[in-house]
């Protein structure tokens, strides 16, 4: 095994496949995914495990990304499978997931914890066993008055919030960047907080 092949890192973005739902809420995830394969000169080509996947060389390190196509509530399967296939470490598994918790524009690394409702984080706890791996919190706010949260997520970003998203999204991939050569606690004490709005 090369010092690349051992030096490999799982970056996961959830989401949900199809058309309809590319820009919503939910599928902040994906969206980071989306930047991180323009970063890295990446393309997800191929299908494998129930997952758009595509690898990459950047720092001396091997970069698999991957966009679970199963729908949120099933992404554990597709995540499990990878970890398996490609015998990466769980501290060098990086999952990104919108939250509702946070405010849109805020940023959340963590070492582990719980899935505070959101599914796919849920279903990849239930197939790992474990709660503890990091993940990539991406802010998405929540919903206004009594509007069902499971509704709210499959709704675009409204107007001021999609002016924060190319800025956000720039951060994200810095933030994974920094956790790819410096480790999560570095990550967390850089990129933890909160956009201003200008």
């Amino acid at each position: 095994m090369t010092d690349i092949e051992s030096n490999s890192f799982l970056i996961v973005g959830l989401g949900n496949p199809g058309r309809e739902y590319r820009s919503t809420r939910h599928n902040a995830g994906y969206m980071v995914i989306d930047a991180l394969c323009e970063t890295f000169s990446i393309r997800l080509a191929r299908l494998q495990s129930k997952a758009l996947v595509g690898t990459g060389i950047w720092d001396m390190k091997k970069i698999i990304l991957a966009k679970p196509q199963t729908f949120m509530n099933l992404s554990g399967q597709s995540v499990s499978s990878l970890l398996r296939f490609y015998k990466i470490p769980l501290e060098q598994m990086l999952v990104i997931h919108d939250d509702l918790d946070l405010p849109v524009g805020t940023l959340r690394m963590r070492p582990g914890g719980g899935s505070p409702g959101q599914r796919g984080l849920t279903s990849i706890i239930e197939q790992l066993g474990t709660q503890e791996f990091p993940r990539l919190r991406i802010g998405i706010g929540r919903p206004p008055g009594q509007m069902d949260p499971a509704d709210y997520v499959l709704e675009d970003f409204w107007g001021s919030e999609k002016e924060l998203l190319p800025q956000l999204f720039i951060r994200a991939v810095d933030a994974v960047k920094d956790f790819l050569q410096y480790g999560l606690e570095h990550a967390m004490n850089g990129f933890n907080g909160t956009l201003q709005k200008e």
